[in-house]
């Protein structure tokens, strides 16, 4: 169920164009991914694909009820046939039939004894399934490309506020020996030295810029956003810092880290399923089929005009038909054959696919702990960039310290905290994906 500020979140966003003149939204990953959940047209798509294949699944059970026709029929002879009877007198010629014959009433079957079309119903209840693990499998991708899309958004805005951070201090830097230069106290490479280093910051600055315009972008299609609304993520990468242990410990090390939920495989068993019943299907064919027949008809022969002088009779009847399949050109053994070699194809892509989820699962959890080392390394480098920068930074303005080792300090602590959130993005992919891999999110029910 959606709280009230979603539901408030979606109507502002269905309002779009009305949207683009007012204030930004502040959107936190949970918002975006429930939003993308409910708006997202590829996901509609998916829940209509399998209210269409339910209506084929009930098409398919109406062909074991009765088949009724109401049936009319006309028919003028330009000519009646002849019979001849041989008498004593001779040879008679006699003419059979009427100008006009009507006939109306209604004829109705029934298969009684249908082998193919009762394993048919089978066939439909299988595709059912299948389209609805097509659709979590749907709901799993789009989450988990929200989930990088987000993440990717929150580091190119965390990286923009470090540089811009540096930017700012090389910037002052440089109006300080400027002003230094003027009153002589600094030499004129002093001052070129600190504008080239406001200089090399920019145009990291304005790529960070186009990441986060793409990035957005990209997050309003996923969401099945209006391009227009202005949007803005709620979170930083610094507040998934405190959660991560917490995380790792119920999603990888504390829970089932089995392929038991994996999408690929469930549509897998699905698909082997589906193509066994189609080998029952086939072997039905070998059997007898049974159908019930009845009629209630109106009849009228006259002469002239077709609308005169009708005199109707009314006749009635009901029947049975067997039929035994006895010889085809071996059609049917041969699509029996090809289902039973289809079905032992299913079984070794099964195997080489759950090889290959089981490496990927290996590689994410490995990565998820190198990655959580790496934020541990990371943030202890920035505390230590920090300090020194701090040490730097006194011992510069006392001219113990000349601007190339200050410079180089406070390209030292930018890159520190560079590293710092890169290896938490890092380590948010990595954890996605095993989520994704797993079938194991709480956004998409199993």
């Amino acid at each position: 169920m959606f709280n009230k500020r979603l539901l408030y979140i979606i109507v502002l966003m269905l309002l779009g164009g009305a949207m683009s003149a007012q204030a930004q939204l502040s959107l936190s990953l949970d918002e975006c991914i429930r939003i993308a959940l409910n708006e997202n047209p590829t996901i509609k798509v998916k829940e209509m694909e399998i209210t269409r294949v339910d209506y084929s699944r009930k098409e398919v059970l109406g062909q074991l009820l009765p088949s009724i026709n109401l049936a009319g029929q006309y028919q003028r002879n330009l000519s009646l046939q002849t019979m001849y009877m041989d008498t004593d007198a001779g040879t008679m010629a006699i003419k059979m039939g009427s100008d006009n014959t009507h006939a109306a009433g209604f004829q109705a079957s029934i298969p009684l004894v249908v082998p193919q079309l009762w394993k048919s119903i089978k066939l439909n209840e299988n595709q059912i399934l299948q389209n609805v693990e097509a659709a979590r499998a749907n709901k799993l991708s789009l989450v988990n490309q929200v989930e990088k899309t987000y993440y990717a958004l929150m580091l190119a805005q965390d990286s923009k506020r470090v540089i811009e951070e540096n930017h700012a201090t090389a910037k002052l830097n440089a109006e300080i020996f400027q002003k230094k230069f003027e009153l002589g106290a600094a030499s004129e490479y002093d001052v070129l030295r600190a504008n080239v280093a406001v200089s090399n910051l920019e145009p990291a600055i304005m790529e960070a810029e186009n990441s986060i315009t793409a990035l957005t972008l990209q997050l309003k299609v996923l969401m099945g956003m209006d391009v227009r609304t202005d949007i803005a993520p709620s979170q930083q990468l610094s507040d998934f810092r405190g959660e991560m242990y917490e995380r790792v410990m119920s999603n990888t090390l504390g829970s089932d880290t089995t392929l038991a939920n994996n999408t690929s495989l469930k549509a897998m068993d699905l698909q082997t399923d589906y193509l066994k019943k189609v080998l029952d299907v086939q072997k039905m064919a070998w059997y007898p089929t049974l159908t019930g027949s009845a009629s209630l008809m109106w009849h009228s022969m006259n002469n002239g005009s077709p609308f005169t002088g009708l005199r109707w009779s009314r006749a009635s009847n009901v029947g049975l038909a067997i039929a035994f399949p006895i010889f085809q050109g071996g059609q049917r053994y041969y699509k029996q054959k090809q289902a039973e070699i289809a079905v032992e194809e299913m079984k070794w892509q099964r195997e080489n696919l759950e090889r290959s989820l089981h490496m990927q699962v290996a590689t994410q959890n490995d990565a998820i702990a190198k990655n959580l080392k790496q934020i541990e390394s990371n943030e202890d480098g920035v505390h230590m960039a920090e300090k020194a920068n701090d040490i730097m930074q006194k011992s510069f303005k006392i001219g113990a310290a000349s601007f190339i080792q200050l410079r180089d300090t406070e390209d030292a602590l930018m890159a520190a905290r560079l590293a710092y959130y890169q290896a938490i993005y890092n380590y948010l992919v990595a954890e996605s994906d095993l989520e994704y891999v797993l079938g194991n999110t709480h956004y998409v029910r199993n």
